[in-house]
């Protein structure tokens, strides 16, 4: 009989133990905020989008008439790059890319769930602005995701009455 007991509290103590661990190791319920990969090229968004102000549209022009907002085509970067900084270890790497045809590997810093379409035209059509997402990219040297862009986030957004949104699930998973 003791032996049993002796299971028991074992297996109890291991159930508590496992528990704790898993509440303790769970990830945040937003997703990936903060992450910020590591990219090819390094671009800095508070020179280009801050100092020199130039519209997140003239790179992302994509986003008012697509689902998506792309990372922009080669051609977009060298408009300027032909000229401008052409001694710069990082332009140069950007022209032969350009040059050659090849693209670059940029990495997607904005990650949601496979089964969850975001739709940016609609967004920048209503006069959502960039920074209501992705926070004050003009400042940021490096991008990251800046909010956590959870489900609970972007309804909480779509609820306010100003923003007269729909809140369907069929708004955002299709």
């Amino acid at each position: 009989m003791p032996n049993k007991n002796l299971k028991v509290l074992v297996g109890v103590v291991a159930l508590v133990l496992i528990a704790g661990l898993a509440v303790f190791m769970k990830p945040p319920i937003g997703y990936n905020q903060g992450y910020q990969p590591t990219q090819p090229i390094p671009y800095d968004h508070s020179l280009h989008a801050g100092k020199l102000e130039i519209p997140c549209q003239y790179c992302h022009s994509n986003a008012s008439y697509a689902r998506h907002s792309s990372v922009p085509a080669l051609n977009i970067c060298m408009n300027c790059h032909n000229q401008v900084k052409t001694q710069s270890e990082h332009i140069k790497k950007l022209a032969d890319h350009y040059n050659e045809g090849k693209s670059i590997q940029w990495q997607k810093v904005h990650l949601l769930p496979d089964f969850v379409h975001f739709n940016h035209q609609r967004h920048v059509r209503r006069g959502v602005a960039c920074q209501t997402c992705h926070g004050p990219i003009e400042t940021m040297k490096e991008v990251f995701q800046y909010s956590d862009l959870s489900m609970g986030w972007c309804v909480n957004c779509h609820r306010k009455p100003e923003n007269n949104a729909p809140v369907s699930c069929s708004t955002c998973h299709y």
